[in-house]
């Protein structure tokens, strides 16, 4: 396992990375080292690479952010709209990250509130995946018939404007007792046999305090019926701090385990969250990506084969590409589904297999996860499939 190491030396290499990572050309403009900008020059380097300070120093108000970023008109009014659980809250390290001069920087977007958010399209729903209604316990959802989903935590380290479940994650205070839920989800795990599989969500399990984290994980090995765990978490991506030495022998206690990690952006992978990858890699835990595919941040196919390759560079195998779901307030991120197709056509034979994730849209009212993508087989009849490969051309298999 790699030893995290000095603060000082891990942004000195973090700088170093970013001049010489053929990312983006404004990716590599913009990078800047945290003591370069005002509001964070006289933060200690051991105080920057403490989650907890982290979370506690997260920007919150218009005035502050104003101190990191030039923010637009669309910006300060989405800012002072913004509402309910999903408020802006943006940690200090994805702050630094994010293009001071350039409102379109595909991190700045993710993280900043617009007024578009207050648009609310015909087709956009609440709760779009339907999560609510198949809860048979508070924060347990059970769709598919052998693995379910518990929502640990209704809290993240920052809070992704494209988010869909902002009708529950956010700031406010958790509503039913974390205790209480993980026995009712326990229970109804052990008297439905058939559940092998659970993912462990929120909110971010990762911003739980270790112990508390450690239970939930316990209680779910203990399950004789439980074959597969999971954890969805972004914390590597916005908020790589947490990921300490302890947390990797904690998980390690518990193999196997995997962990799925939302990327978005090729931007996304510095330095210090190659460490973060790196070790939970080191531990032997498999990684896989989720990324949701967002209008002007990740639609372009040289945009999304860079992060895949990215992606595979850490050890991350692509796993899942979104269509971003229809809740509310986010029809200014939603692409048309045939830039998603168009995408999976300039990945599938033009690079490598381990780097194709499989596009899928979340079926609006609780359909589960529905593959889409472009069809190779041109015809079929009885013993005869005429398919075309990825250059279109023709093929015949007969049975």
């Amino acid at each position: 396992m790699k030893e995290l190491n000095n603060p000082i030396t891990i942004l000195e290499e973090q700088k170093q990375t970013a001049l010489q990572d053929n990312i983006l050309p404004i990716a590599i403009r913009r990078i800047r080292d945290y003591q370069q900008i005002e509001l964070f020059k006289e933060v200690n380097p051991l105080d920057w690479e403490d989650w907890h300070w982290q979370m506690k120093n997260r920007i919150i108000t218009k005035e502050v952010l104003s101190r990191i970023v030039k923010l637009t008109p669309e910006e300060e009014k989405g800012i002072e709209k913004v509402s309910g659980r999903l408020k802006m809250a943006i940690t200090p390290y994805w702050a630094s990250l994010m293009d001071p001069d350039d409102p379109n920087c595909p991190l700045r977007r993710q993280a900043v509130p617009t007024i578009y958010e207050s648009i609310i399209g015909p087709h956009e729903m609440i709760d779009p995946c339907a999560e609510d209604r198949d809860m048979p316990t508070p924060g347990l959802v059970h769709r598919y018939p052998d693995r379910v989903l518990f929502l640990t935590t209704e809290q993240c380290a920052m809070y992704c404007r494209h988010c869909t479940r902002r009708r529950r994650v956010g700031e406010e205070k958790e509503e039913v007792d974390l205790k209480w839920r993980l026995d009712k989800a326990v229970e109804y795990i052990k008297a439905n046999r058939k559940i092998r599989d659970i993912l462990i969500s929120g909110g971010d399990p990762f911003i739980l305090e270790d112990e508390t984290l450690e239970e939930i994980i316990k209680r779910f090995k203990e399950i004789p019926n439980v074959e597969f765990l999971r954890v969805g978490t972004r914390v590597p991506v916005s908020l790589p701090q947490r990921i300490t030495s302890k947390l990797i022998t904690l998980l390690k206690r518990y193999s196997p385990l995997w962990i799925s990690i939302h990327f978005n952006h090729p931007k996304e992978i510095t330095k210090r969250c190659r460490i973060a990858c790196d070790m939970l890699a080191d531990a032997g835990i498999p990684l896989g990506s989720q990324t949701v595919l967002l209008k002007g941040i990740n639609d372009r196919p040289y945009i999304m084969k860079k992060l895949m390759h990215e992606l595979l560079k850490i050890r991350v195998r692509p796993y899942y590409i979104y269509q971003c779901d229809p809740v509310r307030g986010t029809s200014h991120f939603r692409t048309p589904v045939a830039v998603g197709i168009n995408i999976m056509e300039k990945l599938r034979g033009y690079t490598s297999g381990y780097a194709v994730p499989t596009y899928v849209i979340d079926g609006p009212g609780g359909g589960g996860k529905i593959p889409v993508g472009p069809n190779y087989i041109l015809s079929q009849a009885k013993g005869k499939y005429v398919l075309r490969n990825y250059k279109g051309k023709i093929y015949t298999y007969l049975e």
